[in-house]
């Protein structure tokens, strides 16, 4: 049986920015930093990329969809938000500096 094989992409088109909220701020104490990712992007390839780009190995990383929100302003329609968030847990001592 044949295996997968897994495409490999620039770890910066992976990792869109770091996530800057008020929640991403309180768990970062924790050793836990929140970064938007690519919607294709899988757990394994986050990883890879944290380690590629800040040089510290993820303990573990979980995903979770963001819904599209529908908005209405001055009579035009459309919508905000979306895509995917990662949070990015480090073992104690790793940091990750993001500014």
């Amino acid at each position: 049986m044949a295996t997968k094989k897994q495409k490999t992409q620039n770890p910066g088109a992976l990792i869109l920015s770091p996530r800057v909220t008020e929640k991403a701020a309180k768990v970062a104490g924790d050793n836990v930093y929140t970064f938007n990712v690519a919607s294709s992007a899988t757990k394994i390839e986050i990883a890879k990329a944290i380690q590629d780009l800040y040089g510290v190995v993820p303990v573990k990383v979980t995903t979770s969809t963001l819904k599209y929100k529908p908005v209405a302003r001055r009579g035009i329609f459309g919508h905000k938000g979306g895509g995917k968030k990662a949070m990015v847990y480090l073992k104690k001592g790793d940091t990750i500096e993001l500014i």
